[in-house]
């Protein structure tokens, strides 16, 4: 069996729960504390790519991210490859599974009473307030949107495909290797790697089931 596919999908899966996690606590506090114009509009943006299909978030960051696209001239600029890289399917899987931690992380945040966070904010300034009070109250939320993030991780296959491609030993991650698999007919790899992937899930979704329920 073909380890790199395994390999790679866990450091992806592994890096993208870090970058949604740290953008999807940030947004996910800006939505529940604070009301500005465009709020509403930001939280469905947010959802995109939940509702959309996978190959049109990843068209649109080819678009963005491609040579001739304005991030990707920056990145070029400065030496950085993506497209086609590692960091690419990092990219793809953190798009995929930044929707999940917002809405976790909201739920969690929602559910804190107001008024503890409003007596700590007497007492100190509101970045301590956020790190020592919020944070830990939330702590069940964050976690189970980051569990959720890593699984989403590691299924992406949609937009990975449109920004990363699928070049063996460079950016084949477990659900594209399982596609090639079955496309080469060969059903004893794509069910070896299969069952990995399940297996890896399954445990996923053991822990979260032992964490007290948090509205999606």
């Amino acid at each position: 069996m073909d380890f790199f596919p395994i390999i790679l999908s866990l450091r992806v899966a592994s890096l993208s729960s870090v970058l949604a996690g740290l953008f999807g606590i940030g947004l996910a506090w800006l939505l529940t504390h604070r009301r500005f114009p465009g709020r509403t509009l930001l939280e469905s943006v947010v959802i995109l790519p939940l509702i959309l299909p996978p190959t049109v978030v990843g068209f649109y960051l080819l678009v963005l991210l491609g040579h001739s696209g304005p991030f990707g001239k920056a990145l070029e600029a400065a030496g950085l490859e993506v497209i086609f890289t590692w960091r690419a399917a990092v990219i793809a899987a953190t798009g995929a599974s930044l929707p999940l931690v917002v809405k976790a992380v909201q739920a969690a945040f929602e559910s804190i009473d107001p008024r503890l966070e409003s007596a700590a904010r007497t007492l100190r300034p509101a970045a301590s307030v956020l790190f020592t009070v919020t944070l830990p109250l939330a702590w069940r939320g964050i976690l189970a949107g980051l569990i959720l993030a890593f699984a989403r991780g590691m299924g992406e296959f949609g937009i990975t495909l449109m920004l990363a491609g699928s070049i063996p030993d460079r950016t084949q991650t477990l659900p594209l290797a399982i596609y090639d698999a079955v496309q080469s007919n060969d059903l004893t790899q794509a069910n070896a790697l299969a069952l990995v992937t399940i297996g890896i899930i399954t445990a996923l979704l053991l822990i979260l089931s032992r964490l007290p329920r948090v509205r999606l």
